[in-house]
């Protein structure tokens, strides 16, 4: 595997334009379920006072992890990326510019899902909205739309009221 990339956040957040039904999954623990190769395995490696162990999944945190994570799930929904799907590492955007296409487009998912034995942290997963939060940005029909969360500090600013506070 050479030099993998991470995508560009912008794009996805950009392509949820004009679509009505929008559905936002996560994968449950998703380094977790993705297994490395017996030859990979002993690269992850590490010694405790009770012996020598290696991982036989992906561990978060090593240096390519997320890149390789990405090229996988690129590689499982290939059909739907781009078209009613847009994928960053483990957090996963359903979407269909009918709400009457939802349903199938949902179902496409996970039949993927299901194909590879891809679990859903079903805390994280909302299905079937016309807004909400994919990587950190508010997105609906329209776009991108400030997050709340993120501008409170600024919409709690009290207005100046002297020169001074000014």
């Amino acid at each position: 595997m050479c030099n993998p990339v991470l995508p560009r956040i912008e794009q996805f957040v950009n392509s949820t334009a004009g679509h009505e039904a929008l559905s936002f999954m996560d994968a449950y623990s998703g380094y977790n379920q993705i297994k490395l190769d017996p030859e990979d395995q002993e690269h992850t490696s590490f010694m405790t006072d009770q012996g020598l162990y290696c991982y036989n999944v992906l561990p978060f945190g090593l240096k390519n992890a997320g890149a390789t994570y990405q090229q996988l799930v690129n590689r499982m929904f290939s059909k739907q990326i781009g078209r009613t799907m847009e994928v960053y590492v483990d957090d996963m955007l359903v979407k269909s510019l009918k709400q009457g296409d939802h349903l199938a487009d949902l179902q496409e998912t996970f039949s993927v899902l299901q194909d590879y034995g891809m679990k859903l942290n079903p805390e994280k997963c909302v299905f079937c909205v016309g807004e909400g939060k994919f990587l950190g940005f508010m997105v609906n029909h329209r776009g991108i739309e400030a997050n709340p969360e993120k501008i409170r500090a600024i919409l709690d600013l009290k207005s100046p009221r002297t020169f001074k506070d000014i």
